[in-house]
């Protein structure tokens, strides 16, 4: 613990097309080699074959996916007299689910873009079957 007192919570900052934080974040999450406007590019041009489409608004469109995804609870291990765990769960803060949900899409989306086989970290891989 630090003596010289709480640390601010960081804010995430809006993107300057739609001035949005959620499309930000996406963005950061997408930003591979430090080329955030390759990001922006893919994000925006994304967001246009949305709108052309379904012909309403991108950004609702967005919420609506992030909502569907967010998680509202996750599974945490107790102990239990020194042997045994339990299986707790612990609501999730809206920051940290919309984190969650922006990585669990990049997932699927790699997965699209890469039908038979998609690797996550290096110790842990998923195969498609389908």
């Amino acid at each position: 613990m630090s003596r010289r007192g709480t640390a601010e919570e960081k804010t995430a900052k809006s993107d300057p097309i739609y001035r949005n934080r959620l499309v930000n974040m996406l963005v950061n999450r997408i930003l591979k080699h430090g080329k955030k406007s390759l990001a922006y590019q893919i994000i925006y041009r994304a967001m246009k074959k949305i709108q052309q489409k379904t012909e309403t608004n991108p950004l609702s469109v967005l919420r609506q996916a992030i909502r569907g995804v967010t998680p509202r609870y996750s599974s945490k291990s107790k102990k239990c007299r020194r042997i045994r765990t339990h299986q707790v769960p612990i609501e999730i803060g809206s920051t940290q689910g919309k984190a969650l949900a922006i990585r669990w899409s990049n997932i699927e989306i790699i997965s699209e873009v890469f039908p038979y086989f998609v690797r996550v970290n290096k110790q842990f891989e998923i195969p498609r079957l389908f």
